[in-house]
């Protein structure tokens, strides 16, 4: 019954990453309709999920109905090949997942994971957030930042260039600036 032009919709990927960590919170928000409504509404039409060691299992769905199509899996030996194909980046704070993201010149959410003690990758996300790389959201505000979010207004991020990373971590160590 569907449409000849249905199967020309381009595929736009949302790929989410924890990491080799557990987030529930954030496998959670990525699984909730408000989510996956703003995500369809933005023209994507595929969640992966990497859910790491977390206890939270998401909805799979096939999007045949012309719905988001969701799949997930725990861990792969490499993201690399997901971060390509994918259209937007959900990630966690790791400055792995990070760096890894802005090389290849991906639009990027940070959601920081608030149940961690002394969050320092916090800082990390939110001073790229300022310098407009990515855009910073917690799991409780991932649908309006999907909603608000205007992918155009992130700049790339120069890479080979470590000196703001290294100031950074200095300024959080309490080492001087030179």
């Amino acid at each position: 019954m569907g449409d000849a032009d249905d199967s020309v919709k381009p595929k736009r990927i949302v790929f989410v990453t924890v990491g080799t960590t557990s987030f529930d919170a954030l496998v959670r928000a990525v699984d909730t309709y408000e989510f996956k409504e703003e995500l369809s509404t933005k023209g994507y039409t595929h969640l992966l999920i990497q859910m790491g060691r977390g206890s939270y299992v998401p909805t799979k769905s096939t999007g045949e109905d012309g719905s988001l199509s969701v799949d997930y899996f725990t861990f792969s030996s490499s993201i690399a090949d997901h971060l390509r194909s994918a259209s937007l980046v959900i990630s966690h704070a790791g400055s792995g997942s990070i760096f890894e993201t802005l090389r290849l010149g991906k639009p990027l959410i940070v959601v920081v994971n608030e149940d961690l003690m002394d969050n320092h990758q916090s800082e990390l996300a939110e001073e790229l957030a300022e310098r407009k790389h990515l855009f910073c959201a917690r799991p409780q505000t991932l649908h309006q930042t999907i909603a608000v979010m205007m992918l155009e207004s992130l700049l790339p991020y120069p890479p080979g260039d470590a000196t703001p990373v290294a100031k950074l971590i200095n300024r959080f160590l309490g080492f001087p600036d030179d």
